[in-house]
C-alpha cells in the first residue's frame, strides 16, 4: 500500500503544481518536473517520511516500469503522425531535417569538447568528448508531445516537429553507436566493426520489424471487438505487451541484439494507423486514458534529477559547454536544413528551439557510456546536468517557439490557428 500511497501523492502533487504553473504562464510539464524535484531525495524525500516522497534515487528507480510504459505510449502517440497523407506532404523534409540537424549537432559538440580536450587534456578526454557529441543528437519526445497537447498546437511547424522528433531517435542510435565505438577504441586500442556498424543497424531493423508485427497484431485483435471500452483495453494491453517485449536482449553469433522501445512503439502505431479504418477515433480515446500516466512519468523524472552533480566545478563547466554547443547545433542544423527544404520562415526560425528538450533517450545512452573506462562517470554526470537544465527550461522554450510561430493561440483560447501545410 505504501507504493500506491506514493504514486497518489506524485499524481496529486503534479496536478496541483500545474495550477500554479498556469498562473505563471509555464507549461504543465515544467510543473510536473518541479513537483518531482520537490518530492525527490534532495527535498521532501530527505525527511524520511515513508510514502511521502523518495528518500533515495534507488526508490525512484523502483518505479521504472511506469516510466517505461509511459515512454511506450508517448512513442505510440507520435507514430500516429506518420499517416500516409502526412508523409506525402512533409515526409521528405522530415527525413532530411531529422538527419542533418542531428549530424550537425554531434559535429559541433565534438568540435567544442575536443577543443577543450586539446586545451586542457586533464579536463576531458577525447573519448568522453566523442561520446557526449553523439548523445547530443538525441531529443526527448515526451516533453514536446505534452506541450503540443496542452496548448492544442497545430500547423506546419508542429506537424513537422513531431515527425522530426520521431526520426531523431533512429539517427541518434546510429550516431551514438558509431561514436561510442570509436571512443571505446581510443581507450582500448581496438576498433570493433560489429559494435560500430552491425549492432546499431541490427537494433534498428529488429525494432522496425517488431513494430510492424505488433501493429498488424493490434489491428487484427481490434477487429474482434466492437465496444469502445474493449477496443481501448486491447490497445492499452498491446502497447504494454510491446513495451515488455522491447526490453528483451540476446546475442546471436557474437552480435548483441536488442530493441529500441521508442522505435518499436512508433512503428507499431504507424502500421496500425495506416491500415485500420477506425484508428483515428481509437487513438483519441487512448490519448485521454494516458494523461495520468504521463503526469506520473514527468513527476518521477523530476524526482530522478540528481542535484549532487552541481557540487563539481568541472561538471558545471563542461555541462555549460555541452549545453551551449548542443543548443547552437540544434538551432543552426534545423534552420539550415529547413531552409534547404524550402520550409516557411516560421519553421526555419523556430524548429530548432523546439528540439532542445533532452531526457530519457540521452539518459539511456549515458547509462551505456558508463562502461567507458575512466570516463563513464564524467559523461553521465554531464548528461545529468544537461537534462536538469533542458527538462526545466525546454518545455517553456517549446511553448514560446510555437506561440511565436502562430501555432498556439494566446492563453484562454481552446484551439490553435490552422495554417496551410
Amino acid at each position: 500500500m505504501a507504493a500506491l500511497f506514493t504514486l497518489s501523492i506524485c499524481l496529486l502533487s503534479g496536478l496541483l503544481m500545474s495550477r500554479l504553473a498556469k498562473k505563471l504562464g509555464l507549461p504543465a510539464v515544467t510543473a510536473y518536473l518541479i513537483a518531482g524535484l520537490l518530492l525527490g531525495p534532495f527535498c521532501i524525500g530527505s525527511l524520511g517520511v515513508e510514502g511521502l516522497g523518495f528518500a533515495s534515487l534507488e526508490q525512484v528507480s523502483a518505479y521504472n516500469a511506469i516510466s517505461q510504459a509511459a515512454l511506450g505510449f508517448i512513442a505510440f502517440a507520435i507514430g500516429n503522425e506518420f499517416r500516409l497523407q502526412q508523409l506525402r506532404q512533409m515526409g521528405r523534409a522530415a527525413i532530411i531535417i531529422g538527419i542533418l540537424q542531428a549530424v550537425l549537432t554531434t559535429a559541433l559538440v565534438d568540435v567544442v569538447l575536443l577543443g577543450l580536450h586539446f586545451w586542457k587534456p586533464e579536463l576531458i578526454s577525447a573519448a568522453a568528448a566523442l561520446t557526449l557529441g553523439a548523445i547530443a543528437a538525441a531529443t526527448a519526445p515526451a516533453a514536446t508531445l505534452m506541450v503540443v497537447r496542452q496548448y492544442k498546437a497545430d500547423g506546419p511547424l508542429t506537424r513537422l516537429l513531431l515527425l522530426v522528433v520521431a526520426i531523431d531517435d533512429a539517427v541518434g542510435l546510429v550516431l551514438f553507436a558509431v561514436s561510442f565505438g570509436v571512443a571505446s577504441a581510443l581507450t582500448s586500442g581496438a576498433v570493433s566493426v560489429v559494435s560500430v556498424v552491425v549492432e546499431p543497424l541490427v537494433e534498428i531493423a529488429l525494432s522496425l520489424g517488431l513494430g510492424v508485427l505488433m501493429g498488424l497484431l493490434l489491428d487484427r485483435l481490434e477487429r474482434y471487438f466492437h465496444s469502445r471500452s474493449k477496443r481501448l483495453s486491447i490497445s492499452v494491453g498491446c502497447v504494454a505487451l510491446t513495451v515488455a517485449v522491447s526490453s528483451a536482449e540476446f546475442t546471436v553469433g557474437g552480435v548483441h541484439c536488442g530493441f529500441s522501445l521508442l522505435l518499436v512503439c512508433m512503428m507499431m502505431s504507424t502500421v496500425f494507423c495506416n491500415i485500420c479504418d477506425f484508428s483515428e477515433e481509437l487513438m483519441g480515446r487512448v490519448d485521454g486514458w494516458t494523461t495520468p500516466l504521463f503526469v506520473l512519468f514527468f513527476v518521477l523524472s523530476g524526482a530522478e534529477l540528481d542535484l549532487t552533480i552541481l557540487k563539481d566545478p568541472a561538471v558545471l563547466l563542461l555541462g555549460v559547454a555541452y549545453i551551449v554547443s548542443r543548443s547552437a547545433g540544434k538551432y543552426l542544423g534545423a534552420f539550415g536544413s529547413a531552409a534547404l527544404c524550402g520550409c516557411s520562415p516560421e519553421t526555419r526560425n523556430y524548429l530548432g528551439i523546439t528540439l532542445l528538450p533532452q531526457a530519457g533517450v540521452a539518459l539511456g545512452m549515458a547509462l551505456t557510456a558508463q562502461s567507458l573506462p575512466g570516463d563513464g562517470s564524467m559523461v553521465r554526470s554531464i548528461i545529468l546536468f544537461s537534462v536538469l537544465v533542458y527538462e526545466l527550461v525546454g518545455p517553456t522554450l517549446t511553448k514560446w517557439a510555437l506561440l511565436a510561430a502562430g501555432e498556439i493561440r494566446p492563453e484562454g483560447k481552446t484551439s490553435a490557428r490552422k495554417k496551410n501545410a
